[in-house]
């Protein structure tokens, strides 16, 4: 079974590396003929993930090929905060709920990028205390994207604050493991929670990473 999901994702593995191979190629190319070549071969690979996903070409392309320089995961951060033995979730606009987090912006750390999306989408301020893992996230979430993402997770202090409705999140609440809403999984699995609750108990927590 494991190797039949293999070989049905094999695809979105050819167009990742030609699209790295592409974007090294455009990043250090002098050659306008090889600039025009690696271009085309750019193409092909958002061409490719638009045939076998469905999705808009244009939309591929707005993802998939407007990567500058050399090419590298891009950040995701995601907070965990507990209260009575609880995590905090905060639900999204479509009735799916996540650990709050996001993508780390230019000018940030992941310890400050934490702390100020906490603040964003839960109303609260925290102090990012210690970091739980590093995670290929292809390696855990569902659906595979193309391209690459690392995912932190960071256990924080909640210091002060309360909900307010934004232009993300529209409810919060802590929930214990066994009694989790629906969960947006692209973004947080219930393992990965699992994980927050062990690093949450253990003081001797060991980093996990991939």
């Amino acid at each position: 079974m494991k190797k039949q999901k293999k070989e049905g994702q094999i695809w979105i593995d050819w167009a990742v590396e030609l699209q790295f191979l592409a974007q090294t190629g455009l990043t250090y190319t002098k050659d306008p003929f090889d600039r025009e070549r690696f271009e085309r071969i750019r193409e092909i690979a958002a061409e490719i993930i638009s045939h076998q996903s469905d999705m808009p070409l244009d939309k591929v392309k707005n993802v998939f090929c407007n990567e500058t320089g050399f090419q590298t995961p891009k950040l995701d951060t995601r907070a965990a905060i507990f209260e009575d033995e609880k995590i905090l979730l905060v639900r999204e606009k479509n009735g799916k709920w996540s650990l709050p987090g996001g993508w780390v912006d230019v000018n940030q750390s992941i310890r400050s990028n934490t702390e100020k999306e906490v603040w964003e989408e839960a109303g609260l301020m925290v102090k990012a205390v210690r970091l739980i893992a590093l995670q290929d996230r292809n390696q855990h979430n569902l659906p595979r994207y193309a391209y690459g993402i690392c995912k932190a997770f960071v256990l924080c202090e909640m210091l002060c604050g309360e909900f307010r409705e934004n232009e993300e999140t529209v409810a919060s609440g802590y929930f214990s493991l066994n009694s989790l809403p629906e969960l947006a999984e692209e973004k947080n699995t219930r393992e990965q929670i699992a994980m927050c609750f062990d690093a949450h108990r253990d003081q001797n927590w060991l980093v996990k990473f991939d």
